[in-house]
């Protein structure tokens, strides 16, 4: 992490480009891989079904747009760009997508990230107290926003309910 810092700016973000571009495409095709490799097995009369006919012309008419919005994403990226190869999105549409994602992520990781990562490194070697104290007041924040969240699920679900009643 230390030498992206160290790095002008341009050069982390073309970095972490060639970085994002390596993994996202190395991920589309092991997705496609497995994808090949099913269909020698009794699963080929699903992935060749209509169903999943229908997921791959999709993927390729929203696919795109889905590939590069998953770089703003936390967890989501490998899946989506596995779901991308296991459809066999076509390059023409794969390529652009993935480059646009990857400069985006490149962009957004080299200056806010990067920044973030050097503000928590230099608090965690100043004072580890403080860090910890911080860790768990964000850790508290999170856990009470998906608290909120679920108990608001919940009452729209009885809502619901009621009203089907």
């Amino acid at each position: 992490m230390d030498i992206f810092l160290e790095l002008p700016l341009e050069w982390a973000i073309l970095a972490l480009f060639c970085g994002a571009m390596i993994r996202s495409n190395a991920t589309y095709w092991l997705g496609r891989g497995a994808a090949a490799g099913a269909r020698r097995t009794s699963l080929e009369k699903h992935l060749d079904g209509p169903v999943m006919k229908r997921a791959e012309r999709l993927m390729d008419r929203f696919g795109p747009l889905a590939v590069t919005l998953c770089f703003l994403t936390i967890g989501l990226q490998t899946a989506v760009i596995a779901s991308a190869g296991i459809a066999r999105m076509h390059l023409v549409r794969f390529l652009p997508a993935v480059m646009a994602g990857s400069i985006i992520w490149a962009v957004v990781y080299a200056t806010v990230g990067l920044a973030a990562v050097a503000a928590w490194l230099g608090l965690v070697l100043a004072s580890p107290a403080a860090a910890v104290v911080i860790g768990i007041l964000l850790a508290g924040a999170l856990a009470f926003v998906l608290w909120r969240r679920k108990r608001r699920e919940r009452a729209a679900g009885a809502e619901e309910a009621r009203k089907a009643a």
